[in-house]
């Protein structure tokens, strides 16, 4: 019992021993830190995970949803695994709110805006991923003018910056990292401003690009006590100019890179090549040729050294590529370039539609008899129709069917007699309606009729050969139309409008063939998508003819079987209607093209009920055919054509 109890002390001495090793034990480990490895895992078990390791209180938002991949090969300790773990919140979507009691709240980046985040003022350094809203009162700049900056450079779920003008004052709001950022972007921009200007007179190098090379090298200036010192350049194309504003020490450093950078180069490498988008480069050739003296005499007489003026200008056109290539100095290079990038844009189309109409109203009356005696002799009327020996030798069919009007015969032994009667009445005539799309300012023709052929001379050789001149002259219908697209969608177009005909003639001309000629030209002022109506010629003519047999013709009651009388009247009214429609975009002119193709196709299906034509055209124009696809289309048309009847 003794040696039990003598045993027993032994026993209880050593346990506290071996408690206080496990306890160093224990604060060993905790003191080595945390090590982090999540694969795959939800959100909420990560989070309550951390809860239990740094013995917070951690309330989850219901949105927080989702499974997290993160591992940390490093050992971290408590600060540490905090900021690890807001991190990889921030990562996906997600942040903390750090409450007055300590309590964290774990809610989505984007509703961290409107929570109770926490506030820190004076010049606190703060880090790491924390939402936090902070104070920044201004003195130099305007809160307005520098808050739309701090906003592209904040987190745009998380943070926001607001401007209050009255106390010129920022609030910005964001992970506390960002936050520090943007503090640091505010005391170098807030700093007092220096109005003096200096301006460095250029002679040889180009202003805009001197002042962006100038710009690029002005934040690498610093004061004797080590804080950055600004300057800004800024090019005046007008006068070859660079002005320079900020501090004085980095104002004069740029002073001096200015005066390096203009240094005289050979004048033959100051070229340039400038390809066109839509204008012809022959076109700006005559311009630029025009306007590059008038510019080259400004600029000698603003600069004080006539030989940096001395050389000429010198502007060339490729039509083949469509480009200009231009040596000049670089001032007069500026003022060129800004030329052609004013006049090189894409113009407006015009669809002009037009009806040529020819109102008529006109009259006539034809009466008169014919007669024939086999052996010879016979009444034969300039007006009639047909004569009437046609009765001899031929049925009574054949000879009406050369008369018009009203008809009768007879013949009978040697007489043969012929009776004809006509009424005529003439109304509208729709000459053509043509369609013309053009571009702005550029005339365009349209031209329907025949090239009729006119002897301009005779003349006989030695072996009584006779050999004529020829000349043509194109008759028909002509219309000329350029449309000047002027401010508030009007158009003013320049007409030129021509409808001729040959004359008709009872017998041959040896002077020639007379021609009808009507012609309008003038210039009307139209709103786009408005009708004008142009023209108005009016012709009257009044005929009345009368043909009779001496004696006979005067005879009472009879004498109407031996006259042939013509009473002819017309009025004649050439009017052309005209409509110009602006096209401005593609799609516009799309939807026009595709009107017309519509009544093209249905012109089709009502003559002929092929719809392969029309099919064929929709998709060459959509482009979904090919070259190939499109001449079939052209032989598909000549086809269809060829099988009308004539």
């Amino acid at each position: 019992m003794k040696l039990m109890n003598s045993h027993r002390p032994a026993s209880a001495r050593r346990l506290p021993l071996l408690l206080l090793i496990c306890s160093l034990f224990s604060s060993s480990v905790q003191a080595e830190g945390y090590q982090a490895s999540f694969k795959n895992t939800e959100i909420e078990e990560f989070i309550n995970t951390v809860s239990k390791s740094l013995n917070k209180t951690i309330i989850i938002d219901p949105t927080v949803k989702g499974k997290i991949s993160v591992r940390s090969y490093e050992t971290l300790d408590a600060d540490q695994y905090y900021q690890f773990f807001l991190s990889v919140l921030e990562v996906y979507g997600y942040t903390a709110i750090s409450m007055d009691n300590g309590v964290l709240k774990i809610i989505p980046s984007k509703s961290a805006k409107g929570a109770a985040v926490p506030f820190v003022t004076g010049g606190a350094s703060v880090s790491g991923d924390e939402i936090i809203t902070r104070v920044v009162p201004l003195q130099f700049v305007a809160a307005k003018d520098l808050a739309p900056l701090l906003r592209q450079l904040n987190d745009a779920a998380a943070g926001s910056v607001v401007h209050y003008d009255p106390s010129n004052v920022l609030l910005m709001t964001g992970r506390a990292a960002v936050i520090s950022q943007l503090m640091a972007i505010v005391e170098n921009i807030d700093l007092p401003e220096d109005t003096t200007v200096n301006t460095v007179k250029l002679q040889w190098a180009s202003a805009p690009q001197v002042a962006e090379i100038l710009n690029s090298i002005k934040g690498d200036n610093k004061t004797a006590g080590g804080n950055k010192s600004f300057a800004k350049a800024v090019a005046d194309t007008r006068t070859n100019s660079v002005l320079l504003t900020g501090d004085e020490l980095a104002r004069q450093q740029l002073i001096d890179a200015a005066r390096n950078l203009d240094e005289e180069k050979d004048h033959s490498s100051n070229s340039k090549v400038f390809y066109l988008k839509h204008a012809k480069a022959e076109n700006l050739l005559e311009v630029l040729s025009g306007v590059s003296g008038s510019i080259q005499d400004k600029a000698e007489s603003k600069t004080a050294s006539p030989v940096a003026m001395s050389k000429d200008i010198v502007v060339k056109a490729d039509t083949y590529t469509n480009s200009l290539i231009i040596n000049a100095p670089p001032d007069v290079m500026g003022d060129l370039e800004d030329i052609i990038n004013r006049l090189d844009i894409s113009r407006a189309q015009v669809q002009v539609e037009a009806i040529i109409v020819e109102v008529q109203d006109a009259d006539g009356l034809a009466l008169g008899v014919q007669w024939f005696n086999q052996h010879g002799g016979g009444t034969q009327f300039p007006a009639a129709d047909a004569p009437v020996s046609h009765l001899i030798g031929s049925t009574v069919a054949e000879t009406l069917s050369k008369t018009n009007g009203l008809a009768a015969g007879f013949y009978h032994g040697n007489w043969a007699g012929l009776f004809n009667a006509l009424q005529t009445n003439s109304l509208n005539n729709i000459l053509a309606t043509p369609s013309i799309v053009t571009l702005d300012n550029m005339e365009a023709e349209f031209t329907v009729g025949q090239d009729v052929p006119i002897l301009t001379g005779s003349q006989t050789t030695s072996g009584d050969g006779v050999f004529n001149s020829v000349d043509r002259k194109s008759v028909g219908i002509k219309l000329k139309v350029k449309p000047q697209i002027n401010e508030g969608d009007s158009v003013l177009m320049e007409i030129e409008q021509e409808v001729s005909s040959v004359a008709e003639q009872s017998s041959v001309d040896p002077l020639g063939a007379t021609f009808n000629t009507r012609l309008v030209k003038n210039a009307v002022l139209v709103q786009s998508g408005k009708t004008v109506v142009v023209g108005g010629l009016l012709d009257t003519t009044h005929s009345n003819v009368e043909s009779s047999v001496p004696l006979l013709g005067k005879i009472p009651f009879i004498g109407g079987l031996f006259r042939y009388t013509s009473d002819k009247k017309s009025k004649r009214n050439l009017m052309l209607f005209i409509r110009p429609t602006i096209i401005r975009q593609q799609d516009s002119f799309d939807l026009t093209s595709g009107g017309k193709l519509k009544n093209f196709r249905e012109t089709l299906s009502e003559e002929e009920g092929d719809k392969r034509i029309g099919k064929a055209i929709d998709e060459n124009l959509s482009g979904k055919q090919s070259n190939q696809a499109l001449m079939e289309t052209q032989k598909q048309i000549a086809d269809f054509y060829r099988k009308q009847p004539r």
